[in-house]
């Protein structure tokens, strides 16, 4: 249960630093009329609900196509979105 817990918090945390959506946040937090700990409390459950969806049709994905599979469409997903930011430059 550790390994795992460990695995997504690395995973997430890393894939999450620097993206959009952390720089949303940056310019909200940067506006002064703004509270900080509203700015913080509304991402925060931003992401939470966005995780729980994730893990709900995770879920329910688990039950139609094997684990393997899901890696491997996961994996070429990413690459394919890799190799698309690289060439829409």
């Amino acid at each position: 249960m550790g390994k795992a817990f460990f695995s997504v918090f690395v995973t997430v945390f890393l894939a999450e630093i620097g993206d959009k959506t952390q720089l949303a946040t940056m310019l909200f937090a940067a506006e002064a009329k703004s509270s900080k700990w509203i700015i913080f409390a509304g991402s925060a459950l931003a992401l939470t609900l966005a995780a729980a969806i994730g893990v709900l049709v995770g879920a329910q994905l688990e039950k139609i196509i094997s684990p393997r599979t899901l890696k491997i469409v996961a994996g070429v997903g990413f690459i394919a979105i890799g190799l698309w930011t690289i060439v829409s430059r």
